[in-house]
This record gives structure tokens, C-alpha cells and sequence, in this order.
């Protein structure tokens, strides 16, 4: 069972990473610049970009579980 929640974290852990380095900055380059922050204030996320941050949150929430355990169980 140890062994199992071990490839678990691993598993959720490399997902975590990879959906932190898919999501794109605040101010993302050149466009960023040019609207002035106004995506802030009118919150315009597109699709992929939404499922991707929902998508590393759950991630997150599971990798804190799994490290809470692995921490119980050692």
C-alpha cells in the first residue's frame, strides 16, 4: 500500500508541475502590455486555459492529501 501511494505522489506530482509550466503568466508577453490589466477586471480565461487551472488545482488538493498520508504512515 506504501509503495502504491509513493507512485501515486509521484504521479500527482509531475502532473502539478506540468499543469504550473501549461499555465500562462498574468500578463502574458505582448498582450499583456497592451490591454493594461483590463483582463483582471473583466476575468477573460479561455477554455483551455480554464480546464488546465481547474485541472492542476485538483492536482494540487490530491497532492496534498497524498503527502499528508505519506507523512501518517511513515
Amino acid at each position: 500500500m506504501l509503495v502504491a501511494l509513493k507512485v501515486l505522489h509521484l504521479i500527482v506530482a509531475l502532473a502539478v508541475i506540468a499543469g504550473v509550466l501549461l499555465q500562462s503568466g498574468k500578463s502574458a508577453g505582448l498582450s499583456g502590455a497592451i490591454d493594461g490589466g483590463a483582463t483582471q477586471i473583466f476575468g477573460k480565461k479561455k477554455g483551455l486555459e480554464e480546464k488546465i487551472s481547474r485541472y492542476t488545482t485538483i492536482a494540487a488538493v490530491i497532492f496534498m492529501i497524498t503527502s499528508l498520508l505519506l507523512g501518517f504512515f511513515k
